[in-house]
């Protein structure tokens, strides 16, 4: 059964071109679109839609409002955050809104699918432009004021392929070494951050950010 995708978003050629990408694909389909935020709860609930592609900025409502009442209503739909931007603040508001991933529109291509495969196994996914981002600003405080949270060299490479999505096994492959490995440098990380989640991590970083620069 392929998996049901909900376009929100209020340029009509964007979604055109989704639209291309996505019924491509032999697993996934696009049930609809929608190009009001007023409009996305509707939408999804009447087209049964188990993925919602979320421009952030959209007439009527901003996409991290249109997110949390989606979610209050339709909790098992996952959110992939689509922007132009990869502030660190837009970041944050749609991951606390409840968004699994965020892409922005510059990579809207292999990039959206990756998000949407990632977040179809309950991982939560940024495109490499906002991996960048996040995880530099991580690294910083990484190696900050005495006293801070320090990370070795192998785990910030973890860390950035970790931001990116990539899983145990691949980051292994990109750095050569056993995914048992990656496995312990991955929980040093979470345990010397105190974070469970790349999304936790995106939203320390961002709650950190005065104190990084």
């Amino acid at each position: 059964m392929k998996t049901r995708i909900l376009l929100a978003d209020d340029h009509q050629l964007f979604r055109e071109a989704l639209c291309h990408l996505l019924d491509s694909q032999s697993d996934l389909e696009v049930a609809g679109q929608v190009g009001n935020g007023l409009e996305v709860v509707e939408q999804a609930r009447r087209t049964g839609a188990q993925i919602v592609c979320m421009d952030i900025s959209m007439p009527g409502m901003h996409g991290a409002e249109v997110t949390r009442s989606l979610l209050t209503a339709l909790p098992l739909v996952k959110v992939v955050a689509l922007s132009a931007y990869s502030d660190r603040q837009y970041v944050l508001d749609m991951l606390q809104a409840g968004a699994m991933a965020y892409v922005t529109k510059a990579e809207a291509s292999e990039e959206l699918l990756r998000a949407i495969r990632a977040v179809l196994q309950g991982r939560s996914y940024l495109c490499p432009d906002v991996a960048a981002v996040v995880t530099g600003a991580a690294v910083a405080q990484s190696g900050g004021a005495p006293g801070s949270v320090r990370l070795g060299v192998r785990e910030r490479q973890v860390l950035k392929l970790v931001a990116e999505g990539c899983t145990s096994n691949q980051i292994a492959e990109v750095l050569h070494i056993a995914s048992s490995t990656v496995d312990v440098h991955r929980r040093n990380i979470m345990r010397k951050l105190n974070l469970h989640s790349v999304a936790e991590l995106t939203r320390y970083v961002i709650n950190h950010e005065r104190g990084i620069s």
